[in-house]
């Protein structure tokens, strides 16, 4: 996300300690919760962030953006359609109906396997009055036409859902059924994003799902929110099922905790250097939250 405060920033910095994950993945995805509806940038409620944030997260190492977020259309279809034209990759909108059925599903040969992104929100704040630029939805039977085009075309079939309850740390019903749905329609895994915190994990049918990874990096400082997931899936060739993903907390530290500025980290290479922090409280803060969540969603 792209906050007022953070506007103040070298946003360049903010994943600077995740490119050693995320460039040694041969494919990362990030949901990109806010648009590039250029200036006056704007934070919460209605995000507009510059266009060099962009380039930041692709120097990161992210090589595909999810756009399907509650957020996507905060400046409206003229504001979506200026995000989308700064976008190389993406899923989950399209400028025209060509372009919303190639990258709805987005299918990507990655060193030869086939994979199909399904990308999806279960609404927007700012509704629309065109047809296009469209923001896929969470409607069952567009969303079954894509999981069939992406079952046919695809070798493995990741599901990504804008979904969800905000700050709670367990799925809700509607997400459990969504959930069984998809693997009913052919998924392999279900990794989701919305809520703003870490919810619970859980497999259906052999199929795991993430039901939700937090804040990759924001200004919230509301309880939890400042730790989040970075998923691993190996996926091998021939092998439907999915080896046990790897999961890594992170933690996004704010300006004058660890560094002058915004800083994710991933909280296993933390363990133990309390006297690296500038506040050595917001070490313990981690910490704390760390092994509240775990004992919440059961997340070891």
């Amino acid at each position: 996300m792209m906050h007022t405060r953070q506007l103040q920033f070298d946003h360049s910095l903010f994943l600077e300690d995740l490119k050693p994950l995320l460039s040694e993945a041969d494919l990362a995805i990030a949901n990109a919760e806010f648009t590039l509806a250029g200036p006056p940038f704007t934070g919460y409620p209605a995000f507009s962030a510059p266009d060099g944030y962009l380039t930041s997260i692709l120097d990161a190492g992210v090589d595909v953006l999810m756009t399907a977020n509650n957020h996507i259309l905060d400046k409206g279809p003229e504001g979506l359609e200026r995000t989308l034209k700064q976008y190389t990759v993406f899923t989950g909108s399209g400028l025209d109906e060509e372009q919303y059925r190639k990258n709805n599903p987005l299918i990507l040969n990655v060193k030869g396997v086939r994979i199909a992104l399904v990308n999806f929100t279960y609404g927007t704040n700012l509704g629309s009055a065109v047809a296009y630029p469209k923001v896929s939805r969470m409607n069952r039977e567009e969303i079954a036409g894509q999981m069939k085009r992406a079952r046919e075309l695809a070798d493995f079939v990741i599901v990504l859902p804008h979904w969800g309850e905000e700050y709670s740390l367990i799925h809700n019903e509607s997400q459990r059924k969504w959930a069984g749905w998809l693997v009913e329609q052919g998924a392999d895994a279900i990794i989701g994003a919305h809520p703003h915190v870490v919810q619970d994990t859980t497999h259906i049918n052999g199929v795991p799902v993430v039901y939700s990874l937090g804040n990759a990096v924001s200004n919230m400082s509301a309880v939890n929110t400042r730790l989040e997931l970075a998923v691993v899936l190996n996926l091998v060739p021939g092998q439907r099922k999915l080896p046990e993903p790897e999961l890594h907390f992170l933690w996004c530290t704010l300006p004058g905790k660890k560094t002058d500025g915004y800083r994710t980290v991933i909280v296993k290479e933390q363990i133990g250097r309390r006297q690296d922090w500038i506040d050595c409280t917001d070490y313990d803060n981690m910490i704390q939250t760390l092994e509240r969540v775990k004992k919440v969603t059961g997340i070891e």
